[in-house]
């Protein structure tokens, strides 16, 4: 009887192989230099030191010559490090956690709906129904013109907010890098709903009575990615002024955003929406290369607002009884996925291995030349990235994001227990996500971090950070009283 021959597809790991094929394609060019050099080096000690004296007098080189050559090689190496970028690093940031008085506990929450919305009460059960699948737990946090029955969003409230918001994360932040109000040379106040005159960048400036020749700038109506637009903003203005710290604050004032009406579409923000801010310092400085904490390597920013569709998913506007309120489009989730793909489609050259590259293009060319219904090859952008930081929008966005790119339920750890604990802060939620993955004690040198995120207009933006140092478990911290509490089972459904 003839010998049967082994079951190769169940006796071979292709995970093993898949391994292989990324080392030998990642490392191509140390395995062909590693031959070539001892190659040369057995050819050196061949030929003896006599034999290589005679080689060198026979070139016939002279003094100017050596002189003219170390001249070209001095220049081209000074042009080229002085139109290098500088490097720009994140020396620390610090997020504002709200006093447990301003939770908002969901039995808190339904009370307010019904009180509040008592003559609409399918609107209240919808609301219920969203708490209910929404990922947020008891702990999150309102303003305290929100808890009044009715709310009172005053313009003096919205301040009070902005203010105790803004200015708990900046002290908190001067007091964990020792930086003076004099020293900061750029600021940037990011907020999308709450634009007040005089700005909220003007209101720093007079708080910490910054210089008069700093440079000052107040983003607003950029949505919950603006965190992402100040730092690349921050980035250009650094790479233009030299030997200059960056303060960024990124936060969104709930209080005069709070939606009194009963469309449904505009009440989603309402359970979704939370205090939170965050205060981060930048700096261009080498100095500061030791200290600071990580740095910056990509910004990568897509806009799809030529679209109408796009651009009407997340909109201000009024309802029916003049209400004014946040509108979002049932076709948002499809939207940020096309966001997400065009965002991705020039990120992953500058950071995906040659490996993964290279399993792309090929899956590419195969399905143009030989089969179109060959499944699209997604990039493991586990190979790029140690840590993720996805924007806490809502479960379905975390969701979503997970399942197009392949991640584990560890990977996005830190955005469902931001959601859980802080729910959507906006524009400041990958901070507290940073801080989470900090708390851990996680973050290594070396680690690549990955933060993406969605803005109306409609935009998705990067950014990749690189770990300077590891990250001693931090002592202070949004999560200082409830690190070892997390990660927490947060069920499909909570029944109210």
């Amino acid at each position: 009887m003839p010998q049967m021959l082994p079951n190769f597809s169940s006796s071979v790991k292709l995970k093993y192989v898949k391994l292989g094929y990324q080392y030998l394609v990642n490392h191509i060019l140390t395995l062909l230099l590693i031959p070539i050099m001892v190659g040369i080096s057995i050819e050196i000690l061949r030929l003896g030191p006599e034999e290589m004296v005679n080689i060198w007098r026979s070139l016939d080189i002279d003094i100017v010559q050596i002189l003219c050559s170390s001249f070209l090689i001095i220049f081209i190496c000074t042009v080229y490090f002085m139109s290098k970028p500088r490097s720009v690093y994140l020396v620390d940031y610090a997020c504002y956690k709200p006093p447990i008085t301003w939770r908002v506990p969901f039995s808190s929450f339904m009370e307010h709906s019904r009180l509040i919305l008592k003559d609409n009460l399918k609107s209240v059960d919808f609301q219920m129904r969203i708490l209910e699948r929404s990922g947020l737990g008891e702990e999150t946090c309102l303003p305290p013109a929100i808890h009044y029955i009715p709310p009172t969003p005053t313009m003096e409230a919205a301040r009070e907010e902005a203010q105790i918001v803004i200015f708990s994360a900046i002290d908190s932040l001067m007091q964990k890098t020792g930086i003076k109000a004099k020293d900061i040379d750029i600021l940037i106040v990011n907020c999308s709903l709450f634009s007040p005159t005089p700005s909220l960048s003007a209101m720093v400036v007079n708080k910490y009575k910054l210089r008069s020749n700093i440079k000052s700038y107040n983003l607003s109506g950029m949505g919950c990615s603006a965190g992402l637009i100040s730092m690349d903003l921050a980035k250009d203005l650094l790479q233009a002024h030299p030997n200059s710290y960056a303060l960024v604050v990124s936060t969104e004032i709930i209080t005069p955003n709070y939606y009194k009406g009963s469309e449904r579409a505009m009440l989603l923000p309402n359970c979704l929406f939370r205090m939170g801010g965050a205060a981060i310092l930048l700096s261009n400085k080498n100095r500061d290369k030791r200290r600071a904490k990580y740095r910056l390597v990509h910004v990568v920013r897509t806009h799809k607002g030529s679209d109408d569709k796009a651009y009407k998913c997340v909109y201000e506007q009024e309802d029916s009884q003049g209400k004014v309120g946040i509108n979002l489009s049932k076709d948002l989730m499809v939207i940020a996925a096309e966001a997400l793909k065009s965002n991705i489609t020039t990120i992953g050259p500058l950071v995906l291995p040659a490996s993964e590259q290279l399993l792309f293009l090929f899956t590419l060319i195969g399905r143009k030349i030989f089969n179109p219904k060959w499944k699209p090859y997604i990039p493991d952008f586990k190979q790029a990235f140690e840590h993720f930081c996805i924007h806490a929008g809502g479960r379905a966005v975390i969701d979503e994001l997970q399942k197009n790119l392949q991640l584990s339920s560890e990977h996005v750890e830190a955005s469902r227990m931001t959601l859980h604990r802080f729910g959507n802060t906006s524009s400041s939620s990958l901070w507290y996500e940073m801080s989470y993955i900090e708390a851990k004690g996680r973050m290594k040198k070396g680690d690549r971090v990955w933060q993406i995120a969605f803005g109306s207009g409609f935009k998705c933006n990067s950014a990749v950070w690189k770990c300077n140092r590891t990250i001693k478990t931090p002592t202070d911290g949004p999560w200082q009283d409830c690190i070892d509490r997390y990660p927490v089972h947060i069920p499909e459904i909570v029944k109210l």
